[in-house]
């Protein structure tokens, strides 16, 4: 027994040592230094004194893990809503959300932003695939306007164009007519400008009205030492000749809230904001921005900024031409969001476009930027005295900035409050401004500023709600793109139009009854028009959807539908009223309809299953593009697959948007259902209805796959140190596990390799770009391999033991095969048609898949011999893709934990339904005239779908926290964003109980030997030895 006893105990020292050994190791390399414990804003329900928030919490809270921070700014003066708090204890952040008066609590999140000096130094948040410090954050640096001339020179092989530029570019405020106003008077006097930026200098000669500068940020200094807002002040007040402003006489309050290293903090702007408030500002300019629009206590203080009657102009961002990328606050319906044009009137390269993707995927976005400005080679103030040029939104911003101040000071300074708010102002500028002839909609928005066409329409302004944009004209192109590239027809998909209200009654504002349409004709009657709205309107706007479908009756018919919807909005009476006031909205409508078209030109876009950041880290599709390493540009067909939108309408395909799942629709309705770059999870229903859809209703399938590598995911995650937290991907490119249950019923599987490389095929150079592989697909199918390097974390290895005269592996991308009486082409790269990070596209073999999936066209290149399967593909169950069980995927899934049902982008008659119901329901049943499937060795044919249940319920370890940490040493993530903490506490917690049980067998090894030495003078217990044996 002492024997025994012995080898146990010494093993569990073992155990113990080696537990220790990882726990350090775990702490060395995950947590190199300890971070601070993050700062956390606590949101509270009402305006108290910061010593009143303090008292409370300390009341309340019975845990002592937690330190009030004492903010020393002009606002501490004034009541406050929110407290920043130090959170040293875990767990108390439940507690904390659960006190009554607490609003929300939310980590301290930082902005970062570069000012940089040419194109190509344009940065974000990520250098190199590395996280830079500071929120994450979109292009915000601005072009020295010499450079940006000689690149236009460069372009457009014209000397004397760039110098005409630059002698017409010295004067922003002639190109807008300002000296008209200016002689009239109108100068921006008695107008308060809050400046939010990098402060400004006290004595600086272009400014006579500099009234109050106060700093927000952790530096002692006033001052501006980077130029920036210094530069936007000039544009908007400036009074140098070489540099005027708009307003010279503008009040300038320089709010400082970045410092020299351009870093600024949630609770920064949040007291800042507070204090513009108190102080009763009239305008604020911020030319920020960024992707993360659920940055809660940020963009609630914008509404309660615009709430208490201040302007907001903000720069809707330099992510050009990319659609997709606007940047918040400018894409908030209350805020102006202003994008850029050069002095040609055209879009300037650097300037975002819509829409906005807040809606998405169940919705359709709205319509920005709100208006464009000159944001090329605009001059402006230095720091100390003389002027420069910049490019960017962040300089157009400026220039909206200057133009509504000189506006506001149009109107008499006592009915300035009664007259001018944030939608007021806004409808003086989208109703004034010109329309450019090239660009849509969601690239300039209501058009270029006009200001003396907006100061007409003020001069007479009567308060009253409208909506924007008023008109939907699917005959005007390119303006009405992409509802002009598409039009109308029966048993389509609803197309949405999502159109903002703009309530110039008052801040608060109500839908009095529901939309009603008026078609000028009778067969207006021919459209089925149905609305979501916002009920309430606050602060000041509300947005009107209108969800469209031609009846079957107007199956065969071609022409345009005209007609109005109106919509009646009330607001409270205002001081001295005595009735509500009333007013009227009207959204003029002109559709195009055509007849439906066949079946085999109709393509369905599932949007459903997209997942886009935020709120989860999705990363990109390219590992290639190590600067933005983020997937937020939407993923629609309308954003940044626009490119590939155009190219299928000019093909003659018909492309409709689906935002529900795939019981959703019809499939008879459909040539070819599109899956391109999905991150979500499925439905059992849904792989059931799919494999039906195929076999038995000869629906096509195209899909088109991403990377998907767990151990290359886990060497993505960075640590963000504005949260604090270490960030760990969501998923892959795409989630091709889910993809992989989708295609299993038709023997079809995506590998975990990532694959990049060139190829040619159809006669055309293509780049393969960290594309996935097939490694499985049934016999009798048509596959397509070419030799790629692999950079997954085992492809690596893999690649180092290749010596230069090895020739590479082929790896299978591109599959094609009939199943009953469908067809699917499967690939494994998505990035050739996204145009966020195009290197080379696939429209042809987009094109050529769509011509076999929909219409049975088989190109002899793809349908070779040679490239047929005489045997199928396959690979163990265990060889595939898994699922990364650390992370709490529900946190960010439409599927995972929730309930089926069709949402409003569906057909009307479906809506909160689960969908169509199953034509036939058996599995792998022998079609008539069609050989049962060949699936491979292994693969159950019987293929249960209570399985598929189990897998849509993704977490297969316990989801308490006490699991989550002890993940950890299995290689597990914690999801993002979880305390640093977590990463030094449990290590050291098994530390300290490795040494007590190291301890601890050491004083029973001391007894032992004591009982040996002890037994040997014994001759009872010796003899009684064999007896404690037996």
């Amino acid at each position: 027994m002492a024997a025994t006893t012995t080898t146990t105990t010494a093993t569990a020292a073992t155990f113990s040592l080696f537990l220790l050994f990882i726990s350090l190791f775990k702490t060395l390399t995950l947590n190199p230094s300890f971070p601070p414990p993050p700062n956390y804003i606590i949101g509270f329900t009402q305006y108290k004194t910061a010593d009143h928030h303090r008292a409370y919490l300390e009341s309340n809270l019975r845990s002592k893990g937690w330190q009030w921070i004492v903010r020393q700014n002009p606002a501490a003066k004034f009541p406050t809503d929110f407290g920043l708090v130090s959170v040293h204890e875990l767990g108390l952040i439940e507690e904390i959300k659960k006190l009554g008066l607490v609003k929300y609590v939310s980590l301290d999140m930082s902005y970062k932003r570069g000012l940089l000096k040419h194109e190509s130094d344009k940065v974000g948040s990520f250098v190199d695939g590395n996280k830079r410090p500071g929120k994450i954050f979109t292009k915000m640096s601005f072009c020295d306007a010499d450079e940006q001339v000689e690149d236009s020179i460069h372009r457009n092989g014209s000397i004397k164009w760039g110098r005409d530029l630059l002698s017409q570019k010295s004067q922003v405020t002639s190109m807008f007519g300002a000296e008209e106003l200016w002689t009239r008077g109108h100068t921006g006097a008695k107008v308060k400008m809050a400046i939010f930026d990098t402060g400004i200098r006290a004595d600086h000669p272009h400014f006579r009205n500099i009234k109050e500068r106060t700093n927000w940020t952790n530096e002692d200094t006033l001052n501006d030492n980077l130029g920036h807002g210094t530069f936007v002040a000039g544009v908007v007040a400036g009074m140098d000749s070489e540099c005027l402003g708009f307003a010279p006489d503008t009040e300038i309050y320089a709010f400082r809230v970045f410092t020299d290293a351009q870093v600024s903090y949630t609770s920064w702007f949040l007291d800042a904001f507070n204090y513009a408030i108190a102080t009763d500002m009239d305008v604020l300019n911020l030319s920020i921005g960024g992707p993360d629009y659920l940055d809660h206590p940020f963009v609630e203080k914008i509404w309660e900024i615009t709430a208490n009657n201040i302007i907001m102009v903000s720069a809707i961002g330099n992510d050009g031409p990319l659609y997709g990328t606007l940047n918040n606050p400018a894409d908030q319906s209350d805020v102006i969001g202003v994008g850029g044009i050069d002095y040609s009137d055209h879009i300037a390269s650097f300037s975002s476009r819509g829409m906005s993707t807040w809606e998405l995927p169940h919705g359709y976005g709205r319509v920005k930027p709100d208006i464009v400005a000159y944001g090329r080679d605009i001059m402006g103030s230095k720091i100390s005295s003389g002027c420069k040029s910049l490019s960017g939104t962040s300089v157009a911003s400026p220039v909206v900035a200057g133009v509504v101040c000189l506006l506001v000071s149009v109107i008499p300074e006592p009915d300035r409050k009664n007259i001018l708010n944030p939608a007021s102002m806004k409808q003086a500028l989208v109703e004034g401004a010109a329309k450019l002839a090239g660009p849509n909609m969601y690239e300039q928005g209501a058009g270029r500023v006009d200001l003396l066409e907006s100061y007409e329409i003020l001069k007479s302004y009567k308060p009253r709600a409208s909506i924007f944009p008023s008109v939907l004209d699917y005959t005007d192109c390119p303006y009405s793109w992409p509802f002009c590239r598409q039009p109308l027809y029966a048993g389509a998909m609803p197309v949405i139009f999502n159109a903002s209200i703009l309530n110039g009654m008052g801040v608060i504002g109500y839908v009095e009854s529901p939309p009603i349409w008026h078609p000028f004709k009778e067969v207006g009657n021919l459209l089925s028009i149905h609305f979501t709205y916002s009920e309430v309107i606050w602060p000041w706007t509300g947005y009107l959807a209108i969800h469209m479908q031609i009846k079957e009756e107007g199956a065969q018919f071609s022409g345009n539908i005209e007609g109005n919807v109106t919509l009646r909005v009330s607001s409270p009476p205002a001081l001295g009223e005595k009735h509500p006031r009333i007013s009227t909205c009207v959204l003029q409508l002109k559709l195009k309809v055509v007849p439906r078209p066949p079946r085999a030109k109709r393509i369905l876009w599932d949007q459903f299953h997209n997942i886009k950041y935020p709120p989860g880290y999705i990363p990109r599709d390219s590992l290639d593009v190590r600067n933005d390493i983020l997937d937020w540009h939407g993923d629609h067909l309308h954003t940044n697959f626009h490119i590939m939108f155009n190219m299928l309408r000019d093909a003659g395909y018909y492309v409709e948007t689906l935002g529900s799942p795939l019981t959703c629709f019809d499939a008879r309705q459909y040539g070819t259902l599109l899956l391109v770059d999905l991150e979500e999870e499925y439905f059992a229903e849904e792989i059931e209805k799919l494999r039906d859809d195929v076999m038995n209703t000869g629906l096509g399938l195209a899909v088109f796959a991403e990377w998907y590598n767990v151990d290359t995911m886990v060497k993505m995650r960075f640590f963000d140190d504005n949260t604090r937290s270490w960030w760990t991907p969501v998923t892959g490119g795409a989630n091709n596990p889910a993809l992989n249950d989708l295609l299993a019923p038709f023997g079809i599987a995506f590998g975990d390799k990532i694959l990049s490389g060139d190829f040619s095929l159809f006669g055309e150079e293509n780049r393969y770009a960290s594309g996935t592989d097939i490694v499985r697909f049934p016999r009798g199918g048509y596959v397509h391999s070419f030799p790629f390097s692999d950079s997954s974390e085992s492809g690596a290895t893999q690649n180092v033991l290749l010596t230069s005269s090895t020739t590479k592996a082929d790896s299978p991308i591109l599959g094609l095969t009939v199943m009953g009486e469908g067809r699917i082409g499967v690939y494994g790269d998505s990035n050739c048609l996204d145009s966020s990070h195009m290197v080379t596209n696939c429209f042809t073999l987009l094109r050529k898949m769509l011509d076999f999936t929909s219409n049975n066209v088989r190109d002899p290149v793809l349908f070779s011999n040679s490239n047929k399967q005489d045997a199928p593909l396959y690979e163990d169950d265990n060889q595939l893709p898994s699922r990364r069980t650390d992370v709490n995927f529900s946190s960010y899934s439409a599927v995972v934990g929730k309930e089926l049902f069709c949402r409003t982008d569906s057909r009307f008659e479906i809506w909160g339904t689960k969908g169509y119901s199953l034509q036939v329901r058996g599995r792998n049943r022998k079609l008539p005239g069609y050989p049962v499937i060949d699936l491979g060795s292994g693969f159950n044919s019987t293929f249960d779908a209570s399985y598929l249940t189990r897998k849509v319920n993704l977490r297969s370890k316990d989801d308490s926290l006490g699991n989550r940490y002890l993940g950890l040493f299995y290689g597990d993530e914690p999801d993002a964003p979880m305390l640093v903490r977590s990463h030094w506490f449990i290590p050291a917690a098994v530390a300290v109980t490795g040494v007590l049980l190291l301890s601890f067998w050491r004083i029973r090894q001391k007894r032992r030997r004591r009982r040996k030495g002890s037994s040997s003078t014994d001759p009872c217990r010796q003899s009684n030895s064999p007896v404690t044996l037996t």
